[in-house]
Protein backbone atom coordinates (compact mmCIF):
# COMPACT_ATOMS: atom_id res chain seq x y z
CA UNK A 1 0.00 0.00 0.00
CA UNK A 2 2.92 2.37 0.56
CA UNK A 3 3.86 2.07 -3.09
CA UNK A 4 0.32 2.84 -4.20
CA UNK A 5 0.21 5.83 -1.83
CA UNK A 6 3.47 7.21 -3.26
CA UNK A 7 2.29 6.74 -6.84
CA UNK A 8 -1.04 8.46 -6.21
CA UNK A 9 0.58 11.35 -4.33
CA UNK A 10 3.04 11.75 -7.21
CA UNK A 11 0.12 11.83 -9.63
CA UNK A 12 -1.58 14.54 -7.55
CA UNK A 13 1.61 16.64 -7.55
CA UNK A 14 2.05 16.13 -11.30
CA UNK A 15 -1.50 17.21 -12.05
CA UNK A 16 -1.10 20.34 -9.93
CA UNK A 17 2.09 21.39 -11.73
CA UNK A 18 0.45 21.08 -15.14
CA UNK A 19 2.06 17.79 -16.08
CA UNK A 20 0.16 14.76 -17.30
CA UNK A 21 -0.98 12.70 -14.31
CA UNK A 22 -0.69 8.94 -14.58
CA UNK A 23 -2.43 7.37 -11.60
CA UNK A 24 -1.85 3.62 -11.39
CA UNK A 25 -4.68 1.39 -12.55
CA UNK A 26 -4.90 -0.17 -9.08
CA UNK A 27 -5.66 3.26 -7.63
CA UNK A 28 -8.19 4.43 -10.21
CA UNK A 29 -11.13 4.25 -7.75
CA UNK A 30 -9.14 6.20 -5.15
CA UNK A 31 -8.12 8.76 -7.77
CA UNK A 32 -11.77 9.28 -8.79
CA UNK A 33 -12.86 9.47 -5.14
CA UNK A 34 -10.19 12.10 -4.41
CA UNK A 35 -11.22 14.17 -7.42
CA UNK A 36 -14.85 14.11 -6.28
CA UNK A 37 -14.00 14.91 -2.67
CA UNK A 38 -11.59 17.67 -3.63
CA UNK A 39 -14.30 19.28 -5.73
CA UNK A 40 -16.43 19.72 -2.63
CA UNK A 41 -13.60 21.15 -0.54
CA UNK A 42 -14.41 24.05 1.78
CA UNK A 43 -12.26 27.16 2.11
CA UNK A 44 -11.51 29.60 4.91
CA UNK A 45 -10.01 33.10 4.71
CA UNK A 46 -6.50 31.63 4.84
CA UNK A 47 -7.09 29.07 2.10
CA UNK A 48 -8.41 25.56 1.53
CA UNK A 49 -9.42 23.23 4.35
CA UNK A 50 -8.33 19.60 4.48
CA UNK A 51 -10.82 16.89 3.58
CA UNK A 52 -12.25 15.54 6.82
CA UNK A 53 -12.67 11.80 7.49
CA UNK A 54 -16.39 12.41 8.05
CA UNK A 55 -16.63 13.79 4.51
CA UNK A 56 -14.90 10.67 3.19
CA UNK A 57 -17.35 8.46 5.11
CA UNK A 58 -20.32 10.41 3.73
CA UNK A 59 -18.87 10.19 0.20
CA UNK A 60 -18.48 6.42 0.55
CA UNK A 61 -22.11 6.07 1.63
CA UNK A 62 -23.43 8.26 -1.18
CA UNK A 63 -21.40 6.54 -3.87
CA UNK A 64 -21.77 3.07 -2.32
CA UNK A 65 -18.02 2.69 -2.48
CA UNK A 66 -16.69 0.47 0.30
CA UNK A 67 -13.31 1.80 1.41
CA UNK A 68 -11.06 0.21 3.98
CA UNK A 69 -9.07 2.24 6.54
CA UNK A 70 -5.92 1.84 4.42
CA UNK A 71 -7.74 3.43 1.49
CA UNK A 72 -8.83 6.36 3.66
CA UNK A 73 -5.20 6.75 4.73
CA UNK A 74 -4.20 7.04 1.07
CA UNK A 75 -6.91 9.64 0.42
CA UNK A 76 -5.68 11.70 3.37
CA UNK A 77 -2.09 11.47 2.06
CA UNK A 78 -3.26 12.62 -1.38
CA UNK A 79 -5.07 15.52 0.29
CA UNK A 80 -1.90 16.43 2.21
CA UNK A 81 0.03 16.55 -1.07
CA UNK A 82 -2.69 18.77 -2.55
CA UNK A 83 -2.64 21.09 0.48
CA UNK A 84 1.18 21.30 0.44
CA UNK A 85 1.00 22.58 -3.12
CA UNK A 86 -1.83 25.00 -2.33
CA UNK A 87 -0.04 26.53 0.65
CA UNK A 88 3.41 26.52 -0.97
CA UNK A 89 2.48 29.69 -2.85
CA UNK A 90 1.91 31.57 0.41
CA UNK A 91 5.22 30.59 2.01
CA UNK A 92 8.24 32.84 1.80
CA UNK A 93 11.56 31.47 0.56
CA UNK A 94 14.02 30.31 3.21
CA UNK A 95 15.98 33.13 4.82
CA UNK A 96 13.47 35.84 3.87
CA UNK A 97 11.78 37.71 6.69
CA UNK A 98 8.11 38.38 6.14
CA UNK A 99 6.14 41.07 7.91
CA UNK A 100 2.58 40.30 8.93
CA UNK A 101 -0.02 41.57 6.50
CA UNK A 102 -1.55 44.83 7.66
CA UNK A 103 -4.76 46.10 6.17
CA UNK A 104 -4.85 49.63 4.82
CA UNK A 105 -8.51 49.86 5.85
CA UNK A 106 -9.23 50.83 9.46
CA UNK A 107 -11.40 48.52 11.54
CA UNK A 108 -14.97 49.74 11.80
CA UNK A 109 -17.98 48.23 13.50
CA UNK A 110 -19.47 47.32 10.10
CA UNK A 111 -16.24 45.57 9.06
CA UNK A 112 -16.04 43.71 12.36
CA UNK A 113 -19.67 42.59 12.00
CA UNK A 114 -19.00 41.42 8.45
CA UNK A 115 -15.98 39.38 9.53
CA UNK A 116 -17.40 37.92 12.75
CA UNK A 117 -21.02 37.54 11.70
Amino acid sequence: MDRLKKQLCAAVKASLTGKKAYPPEAGRDLWNAFQGLSGTRTYNPAGPNPIQPSEIAAWCQLMRLPLEPRHVEILIAMDAAWLDHAYARTKAPDGVKVLPQISQMPITTALLDAMMG
